[in-house]
């Protein structure tokens, strides 16, 4: 199944100095989103989010570190099923972001952790 990255997110523990920093450094501009959340949208044609938001737990244990990304598929389901038959491991469990989609976190085979998204259509 095709997957693309949707959204890229630094996870920050000082927001607004994080967010200085990538508006002086790429000249992103950022808008605010969600609480605790502000994005831009990143060229080519605005297909990416880039956002800063405040750094959390995925589930107790397991906290953001480093870029955050997130890819979106058509059926998150048929992505959960073979998670660990590809030698991965579901971090977070799908959960519902109203009006957004389902999304999930992920480890890969060497731990990495990215994010896996089915947007709402409509």
């Amino acid at each position: 199944m095709p997957g693309r990255v949707t959204h890229m997110a630094v996870n920050a523990d000082d927001d607004g100095a994080t967010q200085a920093f990538y508006e002086g450094l790429f000249d992103w501009r950022f808008e605010p989103y969600y609480p605790g959340f502000v994005r831009t949208r990143l060229p080519p044609a605005d297909e990416m989010v880039a956002a800063v938001q405040t750094r959390r737990d995925l589930v107790p244990g397991i906290r953001t570190t480093g870029p955050e990304v997130t890819i979106e598929v058509d059926d998150l389901t048929v992505v959960l099923g073979r998670v660990e038959e590809l030698g991965g491991r579901v971090v977070m469990e799908r959960s519902t972001i109203p009006g957004v989609g389902d999304l999930t976190f992920l480890a890969d085979p060497s731990g990495n952790v990215v994010g896996v998204i089915q947007y709402v259509r409509g």
